[in-house]
């Protein structure tokens, strides 16, 4: 299974503590140690609103791995380029396992993959799943910044939403880290 991490126009530091606290979650957790390829599509600035430039970066990192699983983490504007490239790869005969959009306010998603959003505050939630999601959604309680979901998820705080039921399940308390890691789990099991 393959992580591809799109980020948003931010720099570069962010993307880099996000990696580290998801390798350190990955290591610390029940996911088979091979389990988890993290690859990190670097483009700059507005390319990462690029379906087709995410798409290259794939072929060129995944040649002769179509047909192996891939969950897409994006943030923020990156959600633009990487909803795009998912239901790209998926139409080439790519697996998308799951897309993960985070803070990806205004993105509308759909595709024939699952979906989650989290969201740095509940408006963000509410608004951004009017644009569609999946069952299972986050949404950091109390609101935090914009950056703080992306540079340090291990101390966001939150809600977990499982709308198929419209509210949060009874153990809904939980940091963004660990609801990532929740879904990851879910992911390599399925």
């Amino acid at each position: 299974m393959s992580i591809i991490i799109c980020p948003g126009i931010h720099e570069p530091e962010l993307t880099e503590s996000f990696r580290v606290g998801l390798l350190d979650l990955v290591s610390h957790s029940a996911i088979a140690p091979n389990a988890a390829n993290i690859l990190i599509y670097a483009g700059e600035d507005l390319l990462v609103l690029s379906a087709f430039h995410i798409l290259q970066f794939l072929h060129a990192r995944l040649v002769d791995q179509l047909k192996s699983p891939i969950i897409f983490i994006s943030y923020s504007a990156g959600v633009v380029g990487a909803i795009g490239a998912a239901c790209l790869w998926q139409l080439l005969g790519g697996h998308v396992k799951a897309f993960i959009a985070i803070d990806g306010w205004g993105v509308p998603l759909q595709g024939n993959f699952p979906i989650h959003r989290m969201s740095h505050d509940y408006f963000t939630h509410w608004s951004s799943c009017l644009l569609g999601s999946g069952q299972n959604n986050f949404y950091a309680e109390p609101a935090v910044d914009h950056l703080s979901i992306w540079k340090s998820p291990q101390t966001v705080q939150g809600c977990w939403v499982d709308l198929s039921i419209g509210i949060s399940p009874p153990k809904g308390r939980l940091t963004a880290s660990e609801f990532l890691l929740m879904l990851l789990k879910r992911y390599e099991a399925n």
